[in-house]
């Protein structure tokens, strides 16, 4: 008994006596608050890290550059066109009118000036508005706030705490790093204002085509207006909550003091436009300006800029004058043709059986037309059709159509480049000509008449088409492709004698510019559109060089010149002469082609050059009798022309005869020297110094007695 009461003991002082019940539950307690701090630090840390994750970097709040729009000037410093994808135009501080920002301030945020980027007392009267609603109906935004969440994409849009806390954080570093001044700046420069503008300056030019600097009170009001919801009180589509907005803007500005309440009471009876359109900008060159986007979208990766965010200012060539010049032009003689070539088209209807909507839009007659300063080679004016927003296609660079007798000159240009006067004469009777691929061509006169040798000056003037065929079978095809292209012709040619009739067809630039060759005593500057770029702080990052080629001897193009102001002054282009009183010293050529298909006129002065194709965009229909030259495309051109010279004050300047071309009085009969008893004689006709007749004539004599009567031609 005593050995069992020992080895009890003994177990008993063996094993470990267990802690009480309430150590072990303190125990558990300590780790189970250790383990739920450090979870939610970790989430916090976690949830702290995905906040700054999501916020634009310091460097970015630093250093604000926001995407801005490209604008594009004329050569007279007139806006014409904007690039964006953000409709942003920056306007400093200075330039905001102090009422535009009180609206801003009395409608935004009326502490303004007193917080640190965040309202304290904004939140609580928030948090009760949105619980009494049980839905988000009142925000506590701050101008910054907005400012944060407008211009860094990362903060975004959402209705949540966590884009809620971004946006403060972001504030907060805003308000670190920029005055109050420099912030409002910000946010009327980045806030979204409805209808595609970003920022005041793209609103004011948007709804009320002005400046900002220049907007009214009632004006400032609706734009500040706008901010709380861009769709939902727009003046466009709901006019009457613009105007209720409007006023509930004025009427905060009186609240604040900012604005008098006897002006409130005038300006609230107020309608939101002055006019019936509102602020509908016009549409300026749109052919012009879309050719110019194509440029710059291939310039921009050499340039290392993005055209439609880095707000360039993208000096143009075109001239705002000269645009208006040929829209008026368009305007005023595309109603006369359409209505004949219409009533033409009414037989091809009937027998056809076409129906009335797939005839008005087949039967509509298109346009391309070019003005150039062939000097600079600057494009001053340019329409590719009648209407760009029902077609972009641009017809005066991308259409190709058979320019009929205006490719003529190519090959009287190659004619007088290579030793023939424009006294030579060739025989205007019929002929036929065998084609390299084995085909006939029979060539017409447009006059279906003949007659005897005719002179290059006089087949050129009548645009007679048996003297341009002969002519070329003499020169050679593949000679006057040759000249075409050193001109600026790119287009395919076939090397065949009925390209002497334009039987290729080409581009209407391309022709514009080829004639301003002639026009520029023979040196050919290839077409600008853009004069230089600027970045949007003002540096230069882009100038244009013209590429400037002499092509034909200055004798050459004179004489040319003075070839096709014949055809002007008493030719085929004479109705520029008599009908549309346009006297500046010109030049140019008509041309038409088969079954009246496409009408065209090209022509110049000393300082412009321009051109005219009309015609359907369905080449397999006609225009009628009403499709020539003369009668389809010749009062565009000299309708504009007049006005350019007349009314835009270009000087009526003669064309610079060179040294080396010489004039002398010309027997019409033998091509020699005149005497006093040749009958028929031509008054001072010009020739190369080097090609010159330098024999009297010898058949008019005076044997057998004097001439009785002279005729002088001119």
């Amino acid at each position: 008994m005593s050995e069992y009461l020992l080895s009890k003991q003994e177990n008993e002082t063996s094993i470990p006596a267990s802690p009480p019940p309430r150590n072990r539950r303190k125990r558990l307690r300590a780790i189970l608050i250790g383990s739920a701090i450090l979870c939610v630090f970790l989430l916090g840390l976690g949830y702290f890290v995905f906040l700054l994750n999501g916020m634009p970097p310091i460097r970015l709040v630093e250093n604000v550059n926001p995407a801005q729009v490209t604008r594009l000037y004329s050569s007279d410093g007139k806006v014409i066109h904007e690039l964006f994808r953000y409709n942003r135009i920056w306007i400093p501080y200075e330039k905001i009118p102090q009422h535009t920002i009180d609206a801003a301030i009395a409608t935004e945020d009326r502490a303004f000036f007193e917080h640190w980027g965040v309202n304290i007392w904004g939140i609580p009267r928030a948090m009760l508005a949105n619980l009494r609603n049980m839905r988000i109906v009142q925000g506590s935004s701050t101008i910054t706030m907005q400012v944060a969440r407008n211009l860094y994409e990362k903060i975004g849009f959402e209705r949540t705490v966590t884009r809620k806390l971004r946006e403060t954080l972001t504030a907060i570093q805003i308000e670190r790093t920029y005055s109050k001044r420099e912030i409002i700046e910000m946010y009327l420069n980045v806030a979204y204002f409805g209808g595609g503008s970003y920022g005041l300056q793209s609103a004011a030019k948007t709804y009320f085509d002005k400046d900002a600097s220049q907007l009214t009170i009632k004006e400032s009001a609706m734009l500040i207006g706008l901010l709380k919801g861009p769709n939902w009180y727009s003046p466009i589509r709901h006019p009457e909550r613009a105007l209720a907005q409007r006023n509930q803007v004025m009427h905060n500005m009186t609240v604040c003091n900012f604005l008098e309440t006897s002006i409130y009471d005038t300006l609230k009876a107020q309608p939101i436009f002055d006019n019936a359109e509102g602020g509908k900008r016009e549409n300026v060159a749109p052919y012009f300006t879309e050719y110019v986007r194509q440029a710059l979208n291939k310039l921009q990766d050499s340039l290392n800029v993005d055209v439609y965010e880095d707000g360039l200012q993208v000096y143009t060539t075109i001239n705002s004058g000269h645009q208006l010049a040929m829209d008026s032009a368009i305007a005023r003689q595309m109603p006369l043709l359409e209505e004949r070539v219409k009533d033409h088209l009414k037989t091809w209807q009937r027998e056809n059986e076409i129906p009335d909507s797939v005839y008005e839009e087949k039967s509509e007659v298109q346009i391309a037309f070019v003005a150039m300063d062939h000097r600079t080679g600057h494009i001053t004016a340019m329409v590719g059709g009648r209407d760009f927003e029902e077609s972009k296609f641009n017809r005066a660079i991308q259409a190709r159509r058979q320019p009929g007798s205006t490719f003529k000159p190519f090959l009287y240009s190659a004619a007088v480049d290579n030793g023939y006067k424009t006294t030579d004469k060739l025989l205007n009777q019929p002929i036929v000509i065998n084609n390299p691929d084995g085909t006939r061509w029979t060539p017409e006169n447009f006059s279906q008449t003949f007659s005897g040798p005719t002179s290059i000056r006089d087949g050129l003037r009548m645009s007679i088409n048996l003297i341009a065929a002969r002519l070329i079978l003499e020169i050679g095809p593949k000679v006057v492709v040759d000249y075409a292209r050193r001109m600026g012709i790119t287009t395919p040619l076939q090397p065949y004698p009925s390209l002497a009739m334009g039987s290729t067809g080409v581009i209407p630039m391309e022709m514009v510019s080829a004639f301003g060759v002639l026009a520029n005593e023979g040196v050919r500057v290839a077409p600008v559109s853009i004069t230089r770029i600027e970045d949007r702080l003002g540096n230069v990052i882009y100038e244009s060089h013209p590429e400037r080629t002499e092509v034909l001897s200055r004798a050459s193009a004179y004489i040319m010149t003075d070839l096709l102001q014949t055809a002007i002054n008493r030719g085929t282009g004479g109705r520029a002469r008599y009908e549309f009183k346009f006297y500046a010293p010109a030049a140019g050529k008509t041309g038409t082609t088969n079954d009246y298909t496409d009408a065209w006129f090209i022509g110049f002065t000393p300082e412009i050059t321009a051109g005219v194709w009309v015609g359907l965009d369905d080449p397999s229909l006609k225009m009628g009798r009403a499709g020539t030259g003369s009668e389809s495309a010749l009062p565009f051109w000299a309708d504009f022309m007049k006005t350019v010279h007349d009314s835009l004050d270009l000087p009526n300047t003669q064309f610079k005869q060179p040294s080396d071309v010489v004039s002398y009085d010309i027997c019409d009969d033998t091509g020699d020297l005149a005497n006093t008893f040749c009958p028929t004689v031509i008054k001072g006709e010009i020739f190369n110094v080097k090609n010159f007749p330098t024999q009297s004539c010898e058949k008019h004599t005076g044997a057998g007695g004097r001439a009785k009567g002279r005729t002088q031609v001119f």
